[in-house]
């Protein structure tokens, strides 16, 4: 005798998500908690809940460079295999171009990137490579990177959780990036399931070898910055962005916060976006204050990098 209870939960916009607990099976093992499915044409479609405990695999622990000399200089030479980054910042400063940086540099090496989309087009997402002069959509067309924009309305945790497995364990896919964790939050009921789903699905992905990129935008744009949801503990590596007024300007500078599995720069240094791709210039060691928006300069030389025509926004 089994006894199976199903829930149905309405989000605030309008969505249904639907999930099955399995109470009792008797003289049968069975995968406890909460599993999402979908009611389609042709039947009942489950995905089972994920436990990361049952899949490992043995992978060379080596570093996996950005495709910028100036952000591998900050990583320590990059970020290692089988772990997670967050890219934080306000809007626009460039969490997505970065991510597109990496996705790129991955595809030169010859390996399989997915990409997830919650929060922008595809269009919006192949112009930004344009501006920063990166091919990345050769790389779509050769079948190396693989780009899906994500409905969360449409699509439940355990949903994707799935199709993220699918690309690793079929398509051999090495770098996952996720566009962003706003989005991803759109599709949880409450904050304290994204917390849940992201530690086993980020559990899964780093014994298997694949480096994960997630971008999380912040409210607000200089001055104080809110986020959220409190995903750093989760990451292996926090990339902070932000943007500071300096000489009547608004700049955008960079710095790596964390990183558990290696040695890192703990400068902050101004970057930019342009058609030559990411550049990033020497440590702003004349200024105090550039995290919180409103430097103060404190020097005798003015160290920023000089003005191009075009940014690359992201």
């Amino acid at each position: 005798m089994a006894w199976i209870m199903l829930d149905q939960l309405a989000l605030d916009y309008g969505a249904e998500r639907r999930r099955l607990r399995i109470k009792k099976m008797r003289g049968i093992k069975f995968r406890g908690g909460y599993h999402d499915f979908i009611i389609e044409t042709g039947g009942v479609k489950i995905f089972p809940r994920l436990v990361a405990s049952e899949h490992h695999k043995s992978f060379a622990g080596e570093l996996t460079p950005s495709g910028s000399a100036g952000l591998d200089a900050l990583l320590g030479g990059g970020l290692d295999r089988g772990t997670s980054a967050l890219l934080v910042g306000g809007a626009g400063v460039g969490k997505s171009s970065i991510a597109v940086t990496f996705a790129v540099s991955a595809a030169k090496r010859g390996e399989r990137v997915a990409m997830y989309a919650f929060d922008e087009g595809l269009g919006t997402l192949f112009a930004r490579a344009v501006a920063l002069g990166v091919p990345l959509q050769n790389y779509v067309d050769q079948g190396l990177v693989s780009i899906q924009q994500i409905d969360p309305a449409e699509m439940s945790p355990g949903e994707f959780s799935h199709l993220v497995r699918s690309a690793v364990e079929r398509d051999d896919v090495r770098v996952i990036i996720i566009d962003s964790l706003n989005g991803y939050l759109n599709a949880m009921p409450d904050e304290r399931f994204l917390v849940l789903q992201m530690h086993e699905l980020l559990s899964y992905l780093n014994q298997l070898g694949v480096l994960t990129l997630m971008v999380l935008a912040q409210h607000g744009l200089v001055g104080q910055m809110q986020t959220p949801i409190d995903l750093s503990y989760l990451s292996d590596a926090v990339i902070m962005l932000r943007y500071f007024e300096a000489s009547g300007r608004v700049r955008r500078a960079i710095s790596v916060v964390k990183k558990r599995s290696g040695m890192h720069e703990n400068t902050i240094r101004e970057f930019q976006l342009s058609a030559q791709g990411l550049k990033v210039g020497p440590p702003l060691t004349e200024f105090s204050g550039i995290l919180t928006g409103t430097p103060t300069y404190v020097g005798n030389a003015e160290p920023l990098m000089p003005e191009k025509s075009k940014d690359a926004e992201g």
